[in-house]
């Protein structure tokens, strides 16, 4: 019996070969794509003499850990651009979990809602529409109602929700079974109580997913808060463009380099936390139609 258990665990040549193929080529892939990175890192601890120095040298003579200091200098005011940033981001993405989760249910549980299947196309329409094609309307929109220098677009953009958001939310409810749902109804339970309490509380991996791509979105968008907000309310993308200079006004670049691992650190611990519901909630949104 011990020979058979033995025999069973062994690895045949060929196997072993592959799996060893397929590790150090995902090795090699990791490695190059977080080249950028770590030269973003390792170029944020140099002095701006080493940056622009030829012939290019990777690593600094001596780590310029003051590079780091400077981005929390009080005068750049950094914590309070990140605190308008966070808000935004906060606000609106979880706006639009809640509106894009009610419409994924309503999609996937109301099946004899006349015009269903139409709306739904819009939906998926809207998923491929370039998003700069709304620039110019929807600014146009905010500045006659008097919203532009405020954070009332985000929150409506959040309140508006988001089509790739239902759709995913969509996919995922709909693989929820049908019994659960007759069995919330029996004990009186009506379709928001049972969005709320049952279908909700159970797509972790859909509500992550979400999460993420929509904090990351506001987080790390720098176009729209040059249009709509004036200095004062704008947020840490925009600031770290162009808040670190010298007395002759020239860009301090390792100096920025080093403010832009700052600002890329949450995002990384954020995707490291929520990458297994992120994985599942991808591959969940298309298990049916």
């Amino acid at each position: 019996m011990e020979t058979t258990l033995v025999r069973t665990n062994r690895m045949s040549p060929r196997k072993l070969s592959q799996k060893t193929l397929s590790y150090t080529a995902l090795v090699l892939v990791t490695l190059f794509i977080s080249i950028p990175f770590i030269y973003l890192v390792v170029t944020s601890l140099k002095q701006d003499v080493e940056y622009n120095a030829w012939p290019i040298r990777f690593l600094p003579a001596t780590p310029q850990w003051g590079n780091y200091t400077e981005v929390f200098n009080p005068r750049h005011h950094i914590f309070r651009y990140a605190g308008n940033t966070l808000f935004l981001a906060l606000a609106g993405t979880g706006l639009s979990i809640i509106t894009s989760s009610m419409g994924g249910f309503a999609f996937s549980r109301f099946q004899d809602v006349p015009g269903r299947n139409r709306l739904f196309s819009i939906i998926i329409a809207l998923i491929i529409l370039p998003g700069m094609v709304t620039v110019i309307p929807q600014f146009i929109v905010f500045s006659r109602l008097k919203l532009t220098n405020t954070y009332w677009p985000w929150i409506l953009w959040g309140v508006a929700g988001s089509a790739y958001s239902i759709f995913m939310f969509r996919q995922f409810f709909l693989t929820f079974p049908k019994e659960l749902e007759d069995a919330a109804e029996v004990d009186g339970c009506n379709p928001f109580r049972i969005y709320w309490q049952i279908f909700l509380p159970n797509c972790k991996p859909a509500l992550a997913t979400a999460f993420i791509q929509g904090f990351s979105g506001v987080w790390g968008d720098w176009f729209t808060p040059v249009i709509y907000l004036s200095h004062a309310k704008t947020t840490l993308p925009v600031v770290i463009a162009g808040a670190f200079k010298d007395p002759q006004g020239n860009t301090l670049v390792t100096v920025t380099l080093a403010a832009s691992v700052v600002y890329t650190l949450p995002l990384i611990i954020m995707f490291f936390l929520g990458q297994q519901h992120i994985l599942r909630g991808v591959v969940t949104s298309g298990l049916k139609g």
